[in-house]
């Protein structure tokens, strides 16, 4: 599906209003991470606003494209981007992590519609992904199955794992994005555990490996359009992206992977996304 000038302007708008209810989110559970779900609200607008061929009155449609999402705690923004598409009502965002909510703090599949697996062990995703992409096939289904991942995750070896899987069987109805944001809980990847040459090492496993900018809308789904059309091969979409993004006292600093804002936190950022919401409006006009 082509991407429109008017759309594309209603999806950024759309991921800056996610980022503040985000911040309301974070605020009221006081607890959950906060820098990596601002770095990918234009991610989770993209899939759930243009991308995903699904239908939020029908959360268990057998023909669904599948999102998988393998670094369950950024969760948060999922859940923002979840509810806005009508997945569930708007007003239950404010019991995440309260004892007996849908919206725990790691997803769990059966809890909430349109969580598609239990996730929380990094590292796990794609090899369920890769069940639902081999599942597709062998059930002649058309529907694709996307895999959202960290950088970090990517120290597991299962992951690898699951990398080999996939170009063994040329699951090229497979898309992967990573959130290369380059933090971690304990510091910045390059110096906890270096990824780098990131995308060479894909490309040596065998993959059609792309790299965006993670903010971009348009070249996200331009990205995915041309994994879409790579039949010999699963596709990585490395997705550049800022964590914190929009909060200036947020951004690329790794001591916000895991924590929420406090009240007078909360209130600066809110000001801060605001602003920057303005700014993306003048610019469309």
């Amino acid at each position: 599906m082509s991407l429109h000038e008017g759309k594309l302007k209603s999806m950024e708008e759309r991921a800056m209003k996610i980022r503040e209810l985000l911040i309301e989110e974070l605020l009221e559970a006081g607890s959950g991470h906060s820098a990596g779900p601002l770095g990918a609200a234009e991610i989770f607008t993209a899939f759930y606003f243009h991308i995903l061929n699904h239908d939020p009155k029908k959360p268990d449609w057998a023909d669904r494209d599948r999102l998988v999402l393998s670094c369950g705690h950024i969760c948060p923004v999922q859940y923002v981007a979840l509810a806005c598409a009508g997945y569930f009502p708007m007003d239950e965002l404010k019991t995440l992590r309260c004892l007996g909510s849908r919206l725990q703090g790691h997803p769990h599949r059966g809890s909430l519609p349109g969580v598609e697996t239990t996730s929380g062990p990094l590292g796990s995703g794609l090899a369920q992904a890769c069940g639902m992409a081999l599942a597709a096939r062998l059930d002649e289904k058309k529907y694709r199955v996307y895999c959202i991942t960290s950088d970090g995750e990517h120290e597991e070896g299962n992951h690898w794992e699951a990398v080999m899987f996939a170009r063994r069987h040329r699951l090229n109805n497979l898309t992967v994005v990573v959130d290369r944001n380059n933090i971690q809980i304990d510091g910045n990847t390059e110096e906890v555990m270096p990824l780098e040459p990131f995308a060479e090492k894909y490309k040596a496993f065998g993959w059609n490996v792309l790299e965006i900018d993670g903010h971009n809308i348009r070249e996200l789904v331009d990205a995915t359009h041309e994994a879409e059309a790579t039949y010999e091969a699963p596709t990585v979409i490395i997705a550049h992206t800022i964590p914190g993004r929009g909060v200036g006292f947020m951004e690329r600093d790794y001591r916000w992977h895991g924590k929420p804002p406090n009240k007078d936190e909360a209130k600066r950022a809110l000001t801060d996304l605001r602003t920057l919401e303005g700014k993306i409006r003048s610019e469309h006009q």
